[in-house]
């Protein structure tokens, strides 16, 4: 059996448009929250982790669901 993201990688999946979404999400969020450039910058490379480590929780799961045990 592959990887999860190996399949991810060798097929044409829209999934890869959520990273720099996120990136461009969180940096946006951050910016019209705070005016210092380094907490701009802290914060919103945390909300991005924040982000892509709970959809990459969410697609575990949905992933162990979806196998056909």
């Amino acid at each position: 059996m592959m990887p999860a993201l190996f399949v991810l990688a060798i097929t044409q999946n829209h999934t890869w448009y959520v990273i720099p979404l996120a990136a461009a999400i969180s940096l946006v969020y951050s910016a019209s929250r705070y005016e210092l450039t380094e907490r701009i910058i802290r914060r919103a490379t945390r909300l991005f982790v924040t982000i892509v480590g709970f959809m990459s929780s969410v697609f575990v799961v949905l992933w162990l669901l979806s196998m056909n045990l």
